[in-house]
C-alpha cells in the first residue's frame, strides 16, 4: 500500500524528506550509483553535511563500470565513500536464485555493514537504502531484509516515486537524472538457474557490448548458451539493423546463440517466471 505521502505535491514530498533526514544523527546510505541512491545521498549530505557516508557493495554481480561511477558520483557530491567487499555467492540462497534472490543480497550487505560498523560509521547513525514507492507494487524481497537489520527507506516515507527522484536530481545538476534503470547483474538469469562468478563475468562483457555499441537501455539475459537481448522499443529498429554485428560481438563473449526480444526492454521481465500464468 502507498504512503499518504506520494500523493503530496512535490515541493511538500521534498520538505517532508529534509524533515526526515534532520531528524537523523547521520545516515549510512547504500549506494548502488543509480538514480534512487544518488539522490538520497545527495539529499542526505546536504542536510546533514559530513554526518554521513556511502556504502557500495563491491561484489562480481556490480559492473567494474558501476562501481567506478559510484566513485566519481560519491566524489561529486562530496560524501566519504566506503567501498565493502560483499559476497553473496557464499550464501545458499542466492546462487540457487529462487524467487527470494534479492534477499540474500540485500542481507548479506545489511550483515556485513553491521560487521564493519566500527569503520564505517557511529552506531547512531541510521542507515538507510534509496527504495523508492515504485518499487511497493513489484516482487521486491530486498525490502523484507532492509525491515528485518532497521534499515530505513526516506524517499518511500516522503512519498518519492521515479519521477520525484528524477526531478531532484535533474534540479540538484546530477548527471545520473536520466540514467536508465539499472539491477544487478544477477538478476539477468531465470530464476532457478544456479548463479556463478563465471556467468555474471558472461553477462558483464555482453553488456558492455551493447553499451559500447550505444545502446542506453538495454539487458542481456542469459539462458546458457543462448543470450535474450532486451533494448529499449525505442532502439529495436536500431538493434535488428545491426543484429548480425551484435551477433557476432556476443558470440565472443562465449555464447553459441543470440535473439532480439521482439518486445524489447522491461523492467523487471525475469518477475514473469514467478506466476504461475507464464
Amino acid at each position: 500500500m502507498l504512503p499518504a505521502s506520494a500523493s503530496l505535491p512535490y515541493d511538500q514530498k521534498l520538505a517532508l524528506l529534509r524533515e526526515q533526514l534532520a531528524s537523523m544523527d547521520g545516515a549510512v546510505v547504500a549506494f548502488s550509483a543509480g538514480v534512487d541512491s544518488t539522490a538520497l545521498l545527495h539529499a542526505c549530505r546536504a542536510t546533514l553535511d559530513d554526518r554521513v557516508v556511502a556504502v557500495t557493495a563491491d561484489s562480481p554481480s556490480l559492473p567494474r563500470s558501476e562501481l567506478e561511477e559510484a566513485r566519481t558520483l560519491a566524489e561529486t557530491i562530496g560524501a566519504r565513500h566506503y567501498v565493502l567487499t560483499t559476497d553473496e555467492l557464499s550464501r545458499d540462497g542466492y546462487r540457487e536464485n529462487a524467487g527470494d534472490r534479492c534477499y540474500h543480497c540485500k542481507k548479506e550487505l545489511f550483515v556485513r555493514v553491521a560487521e564493519r560498523r566500527a569503520e564505517i560509521a557511529p552506531r547512531g547513525w541510521d542507515v538507510v537504502y534509496g527504495a523508492i514507492v515504485d518499487d511497493l507494487g513489484d516482487h521486491r524481497p530486498g525490502q523484507t531484509a532492509a525491515r528485518e537489520h532497521d534499515v530505513r527507506a526516506p524517499l518511500i516515507d516522503a512519498g518519492f516515486g521515479k519521477d520525484d527522484v528524477r526531478r531532484y536530481a535533474r534540479d540538484a545538476s546530477l548527471s545520473v537524472a536520466d540514467k536508465p534503470s539499472f539491477a544487478c547483474l544477477s538478476s539477468r538469469v531465470p530464476y532457478g538457474d544456479r548463479i556463478d562468478r563465471k556467468m555474471l563475468s558472461q553477462i558483464e562483457q555482453a553488456e558492455a557490448v551493447m553499451r559500447a555499441r550505444g545502446f542506453q537501455q538495454f539487458r542481456v539475459r542469459h539462458h546458457g548458451r543462448l543470450a535474450r537481448v532486451e533494448v529499449a522499443p525505442a532502439e529495436l529498429e536500431r538493434a535488428f539493423a545491426m543484429r548480425e554485428a551484435l551477433g557476432r560481438d556476443l558470440q565472443a563473449c562465449g555464447y553459441t546463440f543470440v535473439a532480439l526480444d521482439v518486445f524489447g526492454y522491461r523492467s523487471g521481465g525475469m518477475n514473469a517466471m514467478l506466476s504461475s500464468d507464464h
